[in-house]
């Protein structure tokens, strides 16, 4: 039975080659390194006293350099172990979960094609690259010179431009003899039914290359040069060459730079990555346009056991870390964690290598702490645990995280880890509670404060704990105004949508509206369009309120909300503006209890939580409501929502 290329390689990157070979060696723990994939062991199939066997989870191979033998997963087997090929195949896919596949000759032929698209995605990057180079590429080499790009930088990862013809790269190709099945295939051009002509998807943009494990061209990133489009940042569709929760940007060459680095570095975006390696960081990849997934981490260990996650230093930047946590747990094992680096506030890896130099950055990754503090980080910081209640709420919602660690060897030591901490934190030398802390450091509730803090009028009367504004909330206007403009998004969070606080009255109103709106739609099995959207909310008398919502949003120019934005950036803008709606009521909230107890009690711990409180929110009110990543910014200036 034959085999596709993609079937084995999907067997193999699903079991680290050290699995395999561990059933049969055993590792010299002296001379291997578990952190890196890196192992060396007696050879098993020759007689040996010093460890000359290496297997390297990277590259998922092994090598003796005593008898010469090696091999990959596959080999192994055949050889040591006598099998057959396609026993030694059905063995290890049933390990790896991989469904055997059935005989079938169609899938070979679309094997066959898929290997001849990255023959085109080639010649398309060639195309992108000599574009660079014209009279027409002057502004895009213009700004990578800006940037701190030099050419040398721009020829080594193969950055290119595209032109602003809407067939210029179409042409090319054509004149190459490639089909036009082939480049609609690749994602190079927008086609459909509803479309009478094919069209280049990339225009006048700077093209950065997506290169797979095996450095094969795979997919674009495209970083638009004009402020006026849809999308700042444009990526490649998922083809069959490309899946971007499977990839990692620069993967290929920052596996065979870990070697000298010693692990991965995961940033937020190619251009963090361009700049780190610039810097020479050769070991820096970046997830495409989505938040970190399960298949990206498990990437970044097959090459490191300990990844450093390097995050801006912001609260987009600390939200993302939060959520990584989460990715990893279940994949953890002993010798497979994460680390956590975070940037100065408000600066990204470029704005610190230029400001201070790679040292600099060299001292954040040298900082960067383990997974463990970044969960304990993460439930406790600025909150106050000052009932039994809220300690045992603490406690089940740490162990509650934790149980969804797989591997019941770390889960344990996770666990005692959390008693240690939770031990530490309430507890004083005297025997006083404490209050809350950062990374487990205590904060005395009232042994260092000799006096009440009076609490500043301008404080208690400031708008971060009033509620009830006059004028209408820009985030409260948006976050109508893209449901008015882009009823889909109504339709498939409908929930969110209701349980959506609203806070100035004639914007409540119009929410109400709204609901209205689709639950009357939902009765009738109506597909809710825009133009029978609109006719509703003026029905119900709110017509002049929804035009004073879209002249808001226009004149603040909060071009996600418009209804010629792209749908995708306005719901993923949607649902960023409708996270920091949350997050600044339950900070408001909490900013109102801490100025009682504070009120009430007057010591260090009650004023040093109440103007947390005060500068999280202060933070979170400047935020601006964009996803971080590919495809959510047009580069159009947009105000905080």
């Amino acid at each position: 039975m034959r085999f596709t290329p993609s079937f084995l390689e999907e067997i193999r990157d699903r079991l680290p080659i050290a699995d395999i070979v561990g059933r049969r060696v055993t590792f010299d723990r002296k001379k291997s390194n578990p952190s890196k994939g890196d192992f060396w062991a007696c050879c098993p199939f020759h007689g040996e006293k010093s460890p000359s066997f290496h297997c390297e989870n990277a590259k998922g191979r092994y090598h003796c350099f005593g008898c010469g033998v090696s091999g990959d997963h596959f080999r192994f087997l055949t050889e040591l172990d006598g099998l057959s090929f396609p026993e030694a195949v059905e063995r290890l896919a049933d390990e790896a979960g991989v469904a055997m596949p059935a005989v079938d000759p169609q899938a070979m032929e679309r094997e066959k094609k898929k290997a001849s698209l990255y023959d085109v995605m080639e010649l398309a990057v060639q195309f992108f690259r000599e574009q660079l180079q014209t009279a027409d590429g002057a502004k895009a080499r213009a700004y990578l010179r800006d940037r701190g790009l030099s050419p040398a930088v721009q020829n080594e990862f193969g950055l290119g431009y595209a032109p602003s013809s809407r067939s210029a790269l179409k042409e090319f190709l054509g004149s190459k003899g490639i089909e036009k099945e082939k480049i609609e295939a690749c994602g190079l051009v927008v086609y459909g039914p509803e479309i009478a002509v094919s069209y280049d998807r990339f225009r006048d943009r700077i093209m950065f290359p997506i290169l797979d494990a095996k450095s094969r061209p795979i997919a674009f990133g495209g970083r638009a040069l004009s402020a006026d489009v849809p999308a700042k940042y444009l990526n490649s569709p998922e083809t069959d060459l490309f899946s971007k929760s499977n990839v990692l940007y620069n993967y290929a060459k920052a596996r065979k730079a870990v070697g000298r680095e010693g692990s991965l570095i995961v940033c937020e975006g190619y251009m963090d990555v361009i700049a780190i390696s610039a810097a020479g960081f050769e070991n820096a990849v970046a997830p495409l346009g989505t938040a970190l997934t399960e298949q990206q981490v498990e990437l970044t260990w097959r090459v490191g056991g300990e990844p450093t996650l390097c995050f801006d230093g912001d609260g987009a930047g600390l939200r993302a870390a939060f959520r990584s946590v989460d990715t990893a747990l279940g994949g953890l094992k002993p010798g497979r964690s994460l680390r956590f680096a975070m940037l100065p506030s408000g600066e990204d890896p470029d704005d610190l290598i230029n400001r201070a130099g790679a040292e600099a950055f060299r001292q954040v990754l040298d900082s960067a702490r383990p997974l463990a503090d970044m969960l304990w980080n993460r439930e406790t910081e600025g909150r106050i645990f000052d009932t039994p209640e809220k300690r045992a709420e603490l406690e089940r919602t740490l162990f509650g995280v934790v149980s969804q660690i797989g591997d019941e060897n770390v889960k344990r030591h996770y666990q005692q880890d959390l008693r240690d901490r939770l031990s530490s934190f309430f507890g004083t030398d005297d025997g006083k509670k404490s209050g809350s802390g950062k990374f487990g450091q205590r904060t005395p509730r009232g042994g260092g404060a000799q006096k009440r803090f009076a609490v500043s009028d301008s404080l208690i009367n400031s708008s971060l704990v009033k509620s009830g504004p006059s004028a209408p909330p820009l985030r409260e206007t948006a976050l109508l105004a893209t449901v008015l403009n882009h009823p889909a998004i109504g339709i498939g969070h409908f929930d969110e949508l209701a349980s959506l606080e609203i806070e100035h009255d004639m914007l409540r109103k119009v929410h109400i509206a709204l609901l209205n709106a689709f639950a009357g739609a939902g009765e009738r099995d109506e597909h809710l369009t825009l133009e029978m959207l609109r006719q509703n909310i003026d029905a119900q008398g709110f017509g002049a309120e929804m035009n004073m919502l879209e002249t808001q949003i226009r004149n603040n120019r909060i071009w996600q909300a418009m209804a010629d934005a792209a749908f995708e950036d306005a719901r993923d803008g949607w649902l960023q503006a409708l996270l920091l709606h949350n997050r600044a009521r339950s900070l408001k909230a909490e900013l109102k209890a801490a100025a009682r107890a504070f009120d009430e009690i007057g010591d260090e711990a009650s004023f040093y939580r109440m103007t947390h409180v005060q500068d999280e929110l202060s933070r979170e009110e400047g935020t601006e409501a964009i996803i971080e990543g590919f495809g959510l910014s047009s580069g159009r200036p947009a105000s905080s929502f």
